[in-house]
Formats: C-alpha cells, sequence, structure tokens
C-alpha cells in the first residue's frame, strides 16, 4: 500500500495483532517464504486473486516448499452484517451517444473472439460490460459502471448476469436480442455447463478471477488466454464518443473558469484552507446539469503538501494556505458527454525564482508532448522523454508516468494506452485514444507542480508511403497560471502555442461565464 494508507491503517487496526508494511518495498510473497515454515500450506479466496497472480504466487511458493490452497472468504465467514452488493440502478445509453449500437459492438467483439480461436469469452471488467453494452450504473463512486459478468459467444446473444434487482423491464427491453439476462447466482452454474456447447473459452489471465478459470477447467474446457477483448476497442474512441468528450471539456473549462477567477481573488485574504478549495471547484462543476459524479476525490494540496503526488485532504491534515505556497489542484468530472481530469498549479501570492523556473520547466514537457507528431507504430513509452527533456537538462525528474488513458463517461483512468518510461507504455498509440499529459515537479516538504490536460491523438496528415502521421488534439480548456512562467525560458514556439492555447480558451469558454469571470479571463489568458 502507499503513504496514504500507511498513515490510515494503523489508526484503523489494532496494531498489536495487523502488521502494517509498505507495498513496496515489501512483497507478501517474499514476507511468506520468510516468514512461514516449509510445507506450510496458504490459503487464498480465488475470487479475489486474478489467474495470472495465482500463477505467479505458486511458482515463487512452490519453490520455497510453500503451497497454494482455495479457501472461502474467512472474513465473510464471521462477518454476518456485511453490506449487500450493490444495486444500483442501471441507466442506458443511445447510440447516438455511443456511437455504435450494442448490436454492431457484439458484433465487433465476436469477431475477435473468433480470430482468437475460441467459441466463448468470458468478461468480468464493469467498464468493459457497461461498454459493450451501452449501460452504465453507480456501484463504484467515481465511476459510473455497474457490477456483473458477461459471456460473450461467436454467434447469438451473449448472457449478461446481474444483480436481480436491477434487470428491470426497461433493460431487458433495451438489450433483447443482444443479451439474455440472468441473476448473478446463475453464473458460476453457466460456467459448469459453458464447455458442452463452446469447449473454446477465452479468458483474461490478467483480470479473470481464478474462481472462474477454475471452474471452467474442471467442467473441461479449453482455456485460451488473451487480453480481454473489449479494452483495445474502448480505448479507440470514435467520433460521437470525441464530441461528447469534447462538450465535456467545455463544461469542465466553464466550471474551472469560475473556480480560478474565485481562487484568484480570494486567495489573498489569507483565509482559505485546501478544503475550501476542494469544495469550491466541486461546487461549481456541479452547476453543470450533465455532472454525474466527480471522476476521483478532488487533489488539493498546498505548500508541502503539493509534494505528495495523491494526496487526499482530511479534517487532519487541512492547511491554510499560507501567501508563496505553491497550490496544487487535481480534479475532474464524470459528465453524461463524458470523462475529465485537469491539474492546474497556482500562485497564491509572491512567486521565487526557483518555483518560477520549475513550474516552466515543467510547462515546456508538458507543450513538448502536446506540440508532437509522429508516425503510426510509436509508442507512449517512446514518447515519454518529450515531456522529461527539459527536467533531466537540469538534472531534475518525477516519480510518476506522464499520461494515462481515459474512458468516454467510464473509467478516468483506462487502459491499456499510457505514456511513461515502463514496459507497459510500450504500445503502439492510435487515433482515437484520450490520454492525459501531466508532467510535474515535487520538492519534498515544499512544494509540487504538476499541469495536466487531456489530449486526443488524430491524424495529422499521411507520410509517404500512406503511413499516418499522428498528433495530438488538446480537449482540456483552462488556463495556464502566467504569474508562475518564467518567460524568458519560452521559445518563440513554447510561446506560440501556449498564447494560441489561451485564445483558444477564452473564446470557447468566455461566452459562456458571467461577466465578471469573462473580465478575468481575458486578462488570465493575454499573450505574452
Amino acid at each position: 500500500m502507499d503513504n496514504r494508507y500507511i498513515l490510515q491503517a494503523p489508526l484503523q487496526t489494532d496494531t498489536a495483532h495487523v502488521s502494517v508494511l509498505a507495498r513496496p518495498p515489501q512483497n507478501p510473497v517474499a514476507w511468506l517464504i520468510e516468514n512461514l515454515r516449509q510445507g506450510a500450506k496458504i490459503g487464498f479466496d480465488p475470487w479475489l486473486h486474478t489467474t495470472a497472480e495465482r500463477k505467479a504466487m505458486e511458482k515463487r511458493l512452490a519453490g520455497a516448499g510453500l503451497k497454494l490452497v482455495r479457501v472461502p472468504n474467512l472474513v465473510d465467514q464471521i462477518w454476518p452484517d456485511r453490506p449487500g452488493p450493490p444495486t444500483g440502478k442501471i441507466t442506458l445509453r443511445t447510440d447516438s451517444q455511443s456511437g455504435l449500437s450494442r448490436a454492431e459492438k457484439l458484433a465487433q467483439i465476436a469477431k475477435i473472439i473468433a480470430g482468437l480461436g475460441a467459441d466463448a469469452a468470458i468478461i468480468t471488467l464493469p467498464a468493459s460490460v457497461c461498454w459493450l453494452f451501452n449501460i452504465r450504473g453507480t456501484d463504484i463512486p467515481n465511476t459510473p459502471v455497474t457490477l456483473g459478468f458477461a459471456i460473450v459467444f461467436v454467434s447469438g446473444p451473449a448472457a449478461l448476469y446481474l444483480a436481480p434487482e436491477k434487470i428491470t423491464p426497461e433493460i431487458t427491453s433495451a438489450l433483447s436480442g443482444v443479451a439474455h439476462l440472468a441473476p448473478q447466482a446463475e453464473f458460476e452454474p453457466a460456467l459448469a455447463t459453458l464447455p458442452q456447447d463452446c469447449p473454446r473459452v477465452l479468458v483474461d489471465p490478467a483480470t479473470c478471477p481464478d474462481a472462474i478459470t477454475t471452474t471452467l477447467a474442471g467442467a473441461g474446457a479449453t482455456l485460451i488466454e488473451a487480453p480481454d477483448p473489449i479494452v483495445a476497442p474502448k480505448a479507440i474512441k470514435n467520433r460521437a464518443e470525441i464530441a461528447g468528450l469534447r462538450v465535456a471539456h467545455r463544461l469542465d473549462g466553464i466550471a474551472m473558469a469560475r473556480f480560478l477567477a474565485w481562487f484568484d481573488t480570494t486567495v489573498s485574504g489569507g483565509n482559505l484552507t485546501e478544503m475550501d478549495v476542494a469544495r469550491q471547484i466541486e461546487a461549481d462543476r456541479a452547476r453543470a446539469n450533465s455532472l454525474v459524479d466527480l471522476s476521483f476525490d478532488t487533489i488539493a494540496g498546498s505548500g508541502p503538501n503539493g509534494a505528495i503526488i495523491h494526496y487526499r485532504v482530511t479534517e487532519t491534515s487541512n492547511r491554510t494556505i499560507v501567501p508563496g505556497d505553491l497550490m496544487l489542484v487535481d480534479s475532474g468530472g464524470q459528465y453524461l458527454e463524458g470523462t475529465t481530469d485537469i491539474t492546474r498549479t497556482l500562485a497564491t501570492g509572491p512567486v521565487t525564482k526557483e518555483q518560477r523556473t520549475h513550474f516552466t520547466l515543467v510547462l515546456k514537457g508538458m507543450i513538448g508532448l502536446s506540440r508532437a507528431k509522429f508516425p503510426e507504430g510509436i509508442t507512449g513509452q517512446q514518447l515519454d522523454s518529450l515531456a522529461r527533456q527539459h527536467l533531466w537538462a537540469k538534472g531534475l525528474d518525477y516519480g510518476h508516468g506522464t499520461g494515462h488513458g481515459v474512458g468516454a463517461f467510464l473509467d478516468v483512468h483506462e487502459g491499456p494506452c499510457s505514456i511513461s518510461p515502463n514496459a507497459r507504455s510500450a504500445l503502439a498509440l492510435k487515433a482515437g485514444m484520450v490520454l492525459s499529459n501531466e508532467p510535474g515537479y515535487y520538492s519534498k516538504g515544499k512544494y509540487g507542480i504538476r499541469i495536466e490536460n487531456l489530449i486526443h491523438v488524430t491524424t495529422a496528415s499521411t507520410g509517404p508511403g500512406g503511413q499516418q502521421i499522428l498528433a495530438f488534439e488538446t480537449l482540456t480548456l483552462a488556463r495556464i497560471d502566467l504569474a508562475l512562467i518564467d518567460i524568458d525560458l519560452l521559445d518563440d514556439g513554447e510561446r506560440a502555442w501556449l498564447n494560441a492555447y489561451h485564445a483558444r480558451v477564452s473564446n470557447e469558454i468566455g461566452p459562456h461565464v458571467e461577466p465578471k469571470v469573462r473580465t478575468w479571463l481575458k486578462k488570465a489568458t493575454r499573450d505574452i
């Protein structure tokens, strides 16, 4: 667990009986090998571990003479008042919102499954289930998904297993001919009989609970291990989804303009706290009729708290903002039209030369990635250095990825695309993908800097031989704090990009905000 939970967990557990360990550097399997005698058996709940996790643990434990054993969840057996599973209402997405009908998506995925040599596929990821059937839910905070499982067949309707309360006449009618709906309790028995008609079953070992693959194998199925067949198509947004995301970012830009104008005119009073900031941006977003939820809990870190990458303000940690602090605000919304995620670092008073230099180096990296043009086949791993190069030149860096995929009114962190130095980013970016662009710099105990826009991969041109040349369209519409920029560190191209971006923000957002905010915005986005 990360540092947030290392601090929280001892306060909420009996440390006389529970040891709280950081992961990393501590690894659970290494701990088991070190602390258990040879021949010991380790119980695990196969519904809580994937097949890939089980295989990796088995291999390492076997070398130490330890064995994994499947057992029922022991916590459930002593938790008589455990809350039931969520039964939030399912909402339907129209074809115009989704860009493809349920039948079209099902045919697309069935073709992929058949191409992998399978007769059927097990779908366990909530976002995959929701994308395939053009539905959304409220079962998980900040992520508009419903929990359930699906079996997709190469031919014929799929099977969708949900909590009984969710299977309404409206949902049943909408999915008629596309999916047979059944209570979730019938899913496991269906797995046991599936191989009779579908002997070759596709499962994603990285996401599928081991209980599912064990049941299928025990019933005689031939398991075809491959990535979830929905993840890759879902990442490539169609025209309708991109159009929705543009609307969502315009709504978000309106909220950000109101918030940033409020912040600039209020912070000098010296009474604002981090919680005040979080509440204000959330209230400004809530003014949009189509806002369903936040896309994650707002990060509002001032001064040293801004240097904690995933800081969450609490009653205990809440700081009053001191003039001269840098204020880092990372936030986003789940709108019916799409998902947003934006970070802005804000001046609160006098700015030091060091702060301005570090902010400008981060900005240069963000602009460098925004302006990139690259041939089809280039990966996020290859592009990552564009965002870090100016920090590297000064011996600086940041300890997180530069970008993650973002869903269309779905997960704010969506695979499989990303931009980072890690091997998981060795995936070619394709037109239609939406990612974050968020380099940063963090001075421990002093301040944090991050500037984040969402970017959409587009086709810029066609090169020799018909190869596509790709580029990025910036979706986010919010001013970048000019008070924090050392203009002398920007070259002519970077300055031109920033001026053009700010002109676009002013032109697209200005007409939708109050005159007072519009006046502030025009000044805040002036040419430099």
